[in-house]
């Protein structure tokens, strides 16, 4: 039980115990933080994992309908949650390249951290959470409105899923361009593993070059062991002439 704080202690030093929810809306491209002072609001998150899936009905009436997906928080502390830890409290694990929470400094190197469990609990100060499914009401600044995003897809194979393409299509008149400044010079970025024909062009003239040098060291195996054959066969014939002197001069 925490106590009553003295009267020389600042009441704004002590926790808070308020949790900001932190909702995005991948369709629309909205982003909005709800705090949250009620704890009864927030049950259904607790003991939930990221990546569970929860109703926002508790939340309040403006939620009713409305299912979540829970991506991730941070405690009071701001220490971050991490997937696949099924535990509500920190740890302190060994990073190295590759795992989330972590972005290496040295090469090979590793360092231990502190992470907060993926199981959702009353520590925490934010909570990171992924719209699924939108129910009857509005949310204002983050269903009513839209915020497209400034970049299209770069890859190839990204602008084909974006406008469902075939193989045969063009992927070079789909790119999303952008508009430069006030006037009317647009930009488009460069597309990625893209399949042209100066690539497999390219392509087999390395396959070609491969070729050619794999036959050249064959040729030139076949004639060194040939030369080697021959080498030792002189060696063997002056050897012989050698022996067949020194016995003529003993006689």
């Amino acid at each position: 039980w925490l106590k009553p704080p003295s009267p020389g202690v600042a009441t704004s030093l002590l926790p808070s115990a308020t949790m900001k929810l932190n909702i995005a809306n991948p369709t629309t491209g909205c982003q909005k933080v709800y705090e949250i002072e009620d704890d009864k609001k927030l049950l259904p998150f607790f003991d939930k994992r990221m990546g569970a899936e929860v109703t926002g009905d508790t939340l309040g009436d403006e939620f009713k309908g409305y299912i979540f997906k829970i991506g991730g928080g941070n405690d009071k502390q701001g220490f971050p949650m991490k997937q696949g830890i099924l535990c509500n409290h920190r740890v302190r694990l060994l990073f190295k390249k590759g795992m989330s929470c972590f972005r290496e400094r040295r090469k090979g190197c590793r360092k231990r951290k502190s992470v907060r469990g993926c199981v959702v609990g009353p520590d925490l100060a934010t909570l990171s959470l992924v719209l699924i499914k939108k129910g009857d009401e509005e949310l204002p600044g983050l269903t009513d409105d839209s915020r497209p995003r400034r970049l299209g897809p770069k890859r190839a194979s990204h602008i084909r899923k974006l406008f469902n393409l075939e193989k045969q299509d063009d992927v070079r008149k789909f790119v999303v361009r952008r508009q430069i400044g006030e006037k009317k010079k647009t930009k488009a970025p460069k597309i990625q593993r893209l399949v042209t024909p100066a690539m497999l062009q390219r392509k087999r003239y390395y396959r070609s070059q491969t070729r050619n040098r794999m036959i050249l060291g064959k040729k030139l195996k076949e004639e060194y062991e040939k030369r080697v054959h021959e080498y030792k066969h002189e060696q063997k014939e002056a050897r012989a002439a050698e022996v067949a002197k020194k016995k003529k001069h003993t006689k």
